[in-house]
């Protein structure tokens, strides 16, 4: 009975819903969508009745600004402009949390849920599910069969397009989820009561049942370089991570704080396997901005931004740009088939600066023949002391006295041959077909 006491006095901001206080105008039409917060957003800035107090937003100090992964995140603006639309709705939804606070951060953990839902909470702003639908006899949960044609038919191109995995698996696990039953409230509570103290079967339970909410937020994914099945199996994880983390004691909804895990697990995967060679996340982060921006650019003058553009846009240099969109870049293995005969490959259209083309090779094979036939020409000792010199026999030039060595005389005898040799080369009869060969190459 104590138990359940002190479970009640931590849940009671839950169980307890707060009155509705959505303040609007008589002339402005009611909402039914949940995609129009961020419109939301930027209306509200403009109303000069909503205010906050940066220096009244205290972060925790694993979540400080400059600990965070990758570039400094104005936590407190984004607080600002929850608020903002949280003040002029009257409430605020779990997927205008999710939508506008980072989703990589160093140092996250349960004390950032638990200044978001106190900065709201002192602002008397409610955080619901969704946004209020306008016909409410259809808000009952969808059985199992319209839960995956739902999912198939809002993202199915996108899904099916990649031939990484069969339509088939995904469709039967999307069914085999659909036909878990959501838990209530109390069920959830009691579940992860049972799991912070090692309950292995309530945290089985506990994840089998947010195993939807997995496959919501992997859609969100779909096109970052790993497959749809991938992104799903990589936020279970983060799943299970959450399972083990969450303090039910703390009077937040479990969905809300599993978000945060999953997605971070995900965006870790697709940093970590995506790519051929790795990028870190916190230049993922940056790139994933800076592709942001130049679709918006795209979409409202009809091309892409230039590079002094994107820099003034984004406040940073042309430099840091440039080495933005190098890191973007794919790689290209040199075995992919070029053509729909699949015969050829890139490598066979890749040329290797550091071999000798073709026809440079074939006139040093004409040079090595004419100087062989020219040595021929002198006595043995003389070609044998100008190929030794000269490298002519193992690529390595000798000196006087190895050639001396070799032919048991002394250096200067050596010399003398090697002079007498060369003097014999200059004469026209064997020079002119040398010097035809060696104006050809020094072209």
């Amino acid at each position: 009975m104590e138990e359940e006491i002190e479970e009640g006095k931590h849940l009671r901001k839950e169980e307890t819903p707060a009155p509705k206080k959505i303040a609007k105008k008589p002339s402005e039409p009611k909402s039914s969508s949940p995609k129009k917060s961020k419109a939301g957003i930027a209306s509200a800035k403009k109303k000069k009745g909503v205010e906050l107090d940066l220096q009244s937003i205290k972060l925790p100090e694993s979540l400080n600004e400059a600990n965070l992964r990758g570039e400094a995140v104005d936590i407190k603006k984004s607080m600002t402009e929850l608020v903002a639309i949280g003040s002029k709705k009257g409430y605020i939804t779990y997927e205008d949390i999710d939508a506008f606070l980072p989703a990589e951060m160093e140092g996250f953990d349960s004390n950032f849920l638990e200044m978001v839902y106190e900065t709201l909470e002192k602002n008397k702003i409610k955080i619901i599910e969704k946004e209020p639908e306008v016909d409410e006899s259809e808000s009952e949960e969808p059985v199992e069969d319209e839960l995956v044609e739902r999912m198939i038919s809002e993202d199915g191109p996108a899904i099916f397009d990649n031939n990484s995995f069969n339509k088939d698996g995904v469709k039967m696990y999307l069914k085999e989820i659909g036909r878990i039953p959501l838990l209530t409230p109390t069920q959830e509570r009691t579940l992860a009561r049972k799991a912070q103290i090692g309950d292995e079967r309530a945290k089985q339970k506990l994840v089998v049942a947010n195993l939807r909410l997995v496959v919501s937020i992997a859609k969100r994914y779909i096109g970052r370089g790993l497959s749809f099945l991938d992104l799903i199996q990589e936020g279970n994880i983060g799943l299970l991570k959450a399972v083990e983390k969450f303090d039910w004691k703390k009077g937040y909804k479990f969905s809300t704080y599993a978000t945060w895990w999953i997605r971070q697990a995900i965006t870790r995967a697709i940093a970590d396997q995506a790519r051929t060679i790795r990028v870190p996340v916190h230049m993922v982060e940056t790139i994933n901005k800076i592709n942001k921006i130049r679709r918006e650019y795209l979409q409202e003058y009809g091309n892409y931004p230039t590079t002094n553009e994107l820099a003034s846009l984004t406040g940073r240099s042309k430099e840091k740009i440039e080495e933005i969109l190098q890191a973007d870049k794919e790689t290209v293995s040199l075995e992919s088939p070029v053509g729909g005969d699949e015969d050829s490959s890139v490598g066979d259209f890749v040329p290797d600066n550091e071999m000798i083309n073709p026809e440079e090779s074939a006139m040093l094979m004409l040079l090595r023949d004419e100087i062989n036939e020219v040595l021929n020409t002198l006595g043995p000792r003389e070609a044998t002391v100008l190929k030794m010199r000269y490298g002519l026999i193992d690529g390595r030039q000798k000196t006087l006295e190895e050639v001396g060595k070799y032919l048991n005389v002394t250096r200067e005898r050596v010399r003398q041959i090697e002079v007498k040799a060369l003097r014999k080369l200059r004469h026209p009869t064997r020079s002119k077909h040398l010097k035809t060969l060696m104006n050809y190459l020094n072209k």
